[in-house]
């Protein structure tokens, strides 16, 4: 049981969210008010049988329930206020910074135009900022087994507005589809400026994330929990300092661990790798970003560790040299207002 001092420090520690797909803010309470206003009928007996729903066995059994209720978000208020919504809970969270996944080629299949799904994220990120004071930058991903075909399609839909985006992703169902595939995708994104990250090493193995980093030369890697076992792997990571965005509650859910002590932070970390803690489907998972921070603290990651993790994300957000110093400053301000908790064993 986490100490309520502790919690607080925790929620009140300064912190950017590295890895948050928007959908995977979906509430179920929010997905009917959603259906509802769009007149879509979902296939469920109602809110409590779709809650029931949310027991995956595996990543594809994640992805089949989170495409079918993305169909409810259809205008760019849906879009908007789906932004809004996890803002309200990140700002709760100590979130200061959050770099925003979405998938537009499934938006596109719902028969959704690219520009009214941009115009409702970036309106909602624009209102965050406004209320809560939390930066942000879109992050638009590649659906890694929908056809290469298709990514390249989108990043050219993409091209318009890429002076809007931040960067490009790579995401969905890991294991047979490569990074390595996607080279000449993330050759455009780069071309375009876009900051370059991949899902690599969630399910897939260490050879993913090398690929990641070698074929498509990403400055991040989501999950990347894999990466443990190559020794040669780890030290490049070090080497390069290349974050990692790990996901604790994502990884127990979807069974990639049994036991959220099976988790390698420690190892990477003692590794040199800068790993960051973040929630990735915080509404599927059971818990935001500082409920992942709650539970490895519960498990006996010590203040300092969580601490951490906090500034490593800080220092791996894709900001300016002017916003960096500003979030440090504000984190470097909770050390001292936490001094004392953080000397203890």
């Amino acid at each position: 049981m986490v100490s309520p001092i502790v919690s607080d420090a925790i929620r009140t520690m300064p912190k950017a969210e590295l890895h948050l797909h928007i959908e995977g803010t979906l509430e179920a309470e929010l997905a009917y008010e959603l259906a509802e206003r769009n007149a879509i009928e979902l296939p469920f007996a109602g809110l409590e049988d779709l809650k029931q729903r949310y027991h995956f066995t595996s990543l594809q059994s994640f992805l089949d329930l989170y495409y079918q209720l993305m169909s409810v978000l259809r205008t760019a208020d849906d879009f908007r206020d789906l932004v809004l919504a996890y803002m309200a809970k990140a700002n709760r969270a100590g979130v200061v910074r959050s770099e925003i996944f979405f998938d537009p080629q499934v938006h596109i299949a719902n028969g959704i135009d690219l520009d009214t799904v941009l115009d409702g994220l970036l309106s909602g990120m624009v209102l965050a900022r406004e209320r809560y004071g939390i930066s942000s930058g879109l992050i638009p991903c590649i659906v890694r087994d929908m056809p290469v075909e298709s990514a390249l399609e989108t990043i050219e839909a993409l091209a318009p507005r890429a002076d809007e985006l931040l960067g490009l992703g790579l995401d969905s169902a890991e294991v047979g589809y490569p990074p390595e595939d996607f080279k000449d995708v993330f050759r455009r994104a780069g071309d375009l400026g876009l900051r370059l990250v991949a899902h690599a090493g969630e399910e897939g193995p260490a050879s993913y994330v090398r690929q990641a980093l070698d074929d498509l030369h990403v400055e991040r890697v989501d999950h990347g929990i894999h990466s443990v076992e190559d020794k040669d792997l780890i030290e490049l990571l070090k080497h390069r300092q290349i974050p990692l965005t790990c996901c604790p509650l994502s990884n127990l859910k979807l069974q990639v661990v049994s036991d959220l002590g099976e988790l390698p932070l420690r190892r990477l970390m003692a590794g040199g790798v800068p790993v960051t803690i973040n929630s990735d489907d915080p509404a599927y998972f059971g818990g935001y970003i500082d409920d992942n921070f709650d539970a490895l603290s519960q498990i006996g990651f010590t203040l300092p560790e969580l601490a951490s993790m906090a500034e490593n994300s800080l220092n791996a957000a894709f900001v300016d040299d002017a916003e960096r110093r500003t979030m440090l400053g504000s984190f470097a301000q909770w050390k001292r207002m936490h001094h004392e908790l953080l000397q203890r064993p």
